[in-house]
């Protein structure tokens, strides 16, 4: 029940161009962030130089007994914790501020991004996958930009900050404490590699899972029908399990990261409590600058901890970012040609010339379609599932341009009209009817947005809709909601003609627009797109030929090819394939 998906379970590929690009949305923020760096600087101030009073407090107070002295030292040290704790938590709210601001630029940026995507695109792609990318990503990003990254930066300079004051105190008590660095290092690499390949792979099985749960949530009905809950349940399972996996794995490996470390940086405190003791009995090494060097060899082994942690969350966040950065690399439409022109006032006639069209290369869904549609006419396209009629009308708003030949609107080139006039000149309704969670009448006037609420009313009059909307609890401004469920399956078709109809199209596809609807309901919604298509040049799919006997003209195709075309009692007096299908539905 899978639908197709690209996976990637690599490693992010270019790791730094990523972490860089992920950067860039911050320098909105710019002046905010020298601002933090500055409170950055003095939390780590405040803490290394508290740590360092410990040496005068011991030397020069406790030991020789001064309670005076030691009173208003703690004072001191009390205020400079409390500096500490002011900056780290004015640093938090703003690094909170700013990683909001900058996930709504990310996420207000793939949005836009979406929307300017082909067709083909969410043809090829879960639903769930993507949205995937829209939560999970975007929520791996916004913790590594709330914390990891002032935290990598605070580590980083504590580190430094704390082998300088080391090295001050004592230089041969720092070549102990760096005894075990190299092993630190050699350690944390080995555990990064393994965990970060498992992030990765961890986010992909995440967005494949969300994919099929939306995908089932979607198919619930058909799933109940058929008695398949048992198989789907199974399915997840599968899915669920990998993801278990994956995730057991990334967390397992991140989590030895803290042991290790704090066992390796527990052997370096032992080593350099030893060497202290013989360099305080023997050299005369004084107890204040022991204790305080003891005090800062724990912190020396917390920076390195802590970046080592820091990176797996970043190798998440990088492996979010890349999913999230692919779909901002996608291919938008192609741009409008050089000089493409608007049509504002257009007759609606209709050609399509020597067309020939594939979805995937080597593979003709069309071949050499040759129609002449004059204005305001009806055509009707039939044939067998595959024969190429939704391609057809799919190739008339350019969701997918044709490989070859040319398809005319008055006698102008489809590709040298702009995009955006192509599609305000044509309506479509579908087989599967879509609607917003909002009320009946804005679902209507979604199809023209500047429509005035009479004009709404008017379209749905015209499409035999108005009826029952007005028994609706609220009328026009009944809310619908999970895609207009409270509606049965004929009004929500009413609703998306209707929106068709305030578009006022001057072209209209029709794909199975009635299939889904019971006998009595199609009479009703037949007699609002009669109406509908009036005086309108319309392109019609049907397989209840019964719906489509009055088109001007009526297309048969079978494997991509017209191999009959006329008015219903002509292609029945040739007794051909048009001739068949109406027996069999007939008979």
């Amino acid at each position: 029940m899978a639908l197709r998906l690209r996976k990637d379970s690599k490693i992010p590929k270019e790791g730094m161009k990523t972490l860089s690009r992920m950067l860039s949305y911050l320098a909105c923020d710019r002046g905010l962030l020298v601002f933090i760096f500055v409170l950055i600087v003095i939390g780590i101030a405040a803490d290394l130089t508290g740590s360092y009073l410990l040496r005068p407090i011991i030397n020069d107070y406790i030991l020789p007994g001064d309670m005076p002295g030691l009173v208003r030292m703690m004072l001191i040290l009390g205020g400079v914790y409390l500096v500490g704790v002011a900056a780290v938590w004015v640093r938090t709210r703003l690094l909170n501020r700013i990683a909001q601001r900058t996930v709504h630029r990310m996420r207000t940026e793939l949005f836009e991004k979406m929307e300017y995507l082909p067709v083909k695109y969410f043809d090829q792609n879960q639903h769930g996958d993507l949205m995937s990318r829209f939560t999970n990503d975007i929520d791996r990003i916004s913790d590594a930009l709330t914390d990891t990254l002032s935290d990598m930066l605070t580590s980083v300079l504590t580190l430094t900050g704390i082998f300088v004051l080391m090295l001050y105190i004592s230089p041969v008590l720092t070549l102990v404490a760096l005894v075990t660095v190299p092993l630190m290092i050699i350690t944390a690499r080995r555990i990064v590699l393994k965990s970060s390949r498992y992030f990765k792979a961890q986010q992909a099985s995440l967005g494949d899972l969300n994919g099929y749960i939306e995908e089932i949530i979607s198919g619930q009905k058909v799933i109940k029908i058929f008695g398949h809950e048992r198989q789907v349940e199974d399915a997840f399972g599968v899915k669920n399990r990998d993801l278990q996996d994956k995730s057991l794995k990334a967390q397992f490996y991140s989590g030895m990261m803290m042991p290790v470390m704090q066992n390796l940086n527990t052997l370096t405190y032992v080593f350099i409590t030893i060497v202290g003791a013989l360099l305080a009995i023997y050299r005369g090494f004084d107890i204040g600058g022991l204790a305080t060097f003891l005090q800062y060899s724990r912190q020396f082994g917390r920076p390195i901890n802590e970046l080592a942690s820091l990176y797996n969350t970043i190798q998440a966040a990088l492996a979010g970012a890349e999913r999230i950065f692919q779909v901002m690399d996608e291919q938008p439409e192609p741009a409008d040609r050089a000089g493409a022109i608007d049509m504002k006032e257009i007759r609606g006639e209709v050609a399509l010339k020597d067309v020939y069209f594939s979805y995937d290369p080597g593979k003709l869904i069309l071949k050499d379609i040759n129609l002449c549609i004059p204005a305001g006419k009806k055509i009707a396209l039939v044939g067998t599932t595959g024969a190429g009629k939704t391609t057809i009308l799919n190739m008339l708003p350019r969701f997918y341009d044709i490989e070859s030949g040319d398809i005319t609107i008055d006698g102008h080139s489809i590709s040298d009209i702009r995009r955006e006039s192509l599609r305000e000149m044509m309506a479509i309704v579908l087989q599967d009817t879509h609607l917003f969670t909002d009320t009946v009448r804005e679902n209507i006037r979604f199809g023209r947005l500047e429509a005035t609420d009479e004009e709404v009313e008017a379209a749905a009059r015209l499409t035999s809709a108005h009826s029952f909307i007005k028994r609706l609890p609220h009328g026009y401004d009944t809310m619908l909601e999970n895609d207009g469920e409270n509606l049965s399956q004929g009004q929500r078709q009413l609703l998306n003609i209707a929106r068709a109809a305030i578009a006022n199209p001057a072209i209209l596809l029709l794909d199975e627009a009635t299939s889904n609807i019971d006998t009595r309901s199609e009479i009703r919604i037949q007699k609002g797109l009669d109406r509908l298509m009036e005086g309108r040049t319309s392109f019609v799919i049907a397989h209840r030929l019964s719906t489509i006997q009055n088109a001007d003209q009526i297309v048969v195709l079978e494997y991509g090819q017209v191999i009959e075309k006329g008015t219903h009692q002509e292609l029945l007096d040739k007794k051909g394939k048009y001739y068949s299908l109406y027996k069999e539905q007939f008979q």
